[in-house]
């Protein structure tokens, strides 16, 4: 596998110019996919703009500035998808959170320091391990090793403190439950899930939403039941 990539092959979800340089970084093997992530270097560089350049961006990394999920990177390639918080320690001191806008764009939005240990994962897996435990897996790639009797549910959301991964809450995708819709042409937007219709075919699942759509159940993330649990930015736009 190459480590960079033609500007013009580039993901859609990135915020950047679709005309420049011939190549641009590739993100690296990580907990996200290639087209839902956004190497740190270009969000160190062209997104948030406190390198000038990728030795900039270098340093700044090699130095223990940078965290995602309050974990010390130093590793450029690390791509930063849905859910997943980049701090900056002094003197910058600042916190992001990276979300979709209604464009589909992969974006960073400004969150409070204290929010920056908690995170929102999705339940996309679940099964049971030899030691008679239950492990779910969540959207970022993370494995949780729960009770047998642990309500979690594939398509439910789990608030965890980073890098301890500790379970402070749980969101259940049920009638009522606010969902963030990270995909289809609603994406970017916040609706309130009506009901969910499950297919006996190979069509996938679909939830309906009370403000009169609906979309697949994959692109359905619960963040809250009457608010956002999280700094979720709606119709951001660059």
């Amino acid at each position: 596998m190459t480590f960079r990539l033609k500007r013009g092959a580039a993901p859609r979800t990135w915020t950047i110019p679709r005309k420049g340089t011939k190549w641009v970084k590739r993100p690296g093997p990580g907990p996200h996919p290639q087209h839902q992530s956004v190497p740190l270097q270009i969000v160190l560089r062209d997104v948030l703009g406190i390198a000038r350049t990728t030795r900039e961006a270098l340093i700044l990394a090699r130095e223990g500035h940078v965290q995602v999920d309050h974990r010390v990177v130093k590793d450029l390639d690390r791509g930063l998808g849905l859910m997943d918080t980049l701090s900056l320690s002094a003197p910058l001191d600042a916190h992001y959170r990276m979300v979709k806008n209604r464009r589909g764009k992969l974006v960073l939005v400004k969150i409070p320091s204290p929010e920056a240990g908690l995170k929102l994962g999705q339940v996309r897996f679940k099964h049971t391990v030899p030691s008679g435990r239950v492990e779910v897996t969540l959207h970022d790639g993370r494995n949780l090793l729960v009770a047998p009797s642990t309500p979690y549910r594939v398509g439910d959301t789990v608030k965890i403190e980073v890098p301890t991964q500790k379970v402070v809450d749980h969101y259940k995708l049920a009638p009522g439950a606010l969902a963030f819709v990270s995909g289809g042409s609603h994406v970017g937007e916040l609706a309130r899930v009506d009901r969910i219709e499950v297919r006996n075919s190979s069509h996938p699942n679909l939830v309906h939403f009370q403000e009169g759509f609906s979309t697949t159940k994959e692109f359905v993330f619960v963040v809250g039941q009457k608010a956002p649990e999280v700094t979720v930015a709606e119709g951001i736009d660059r």
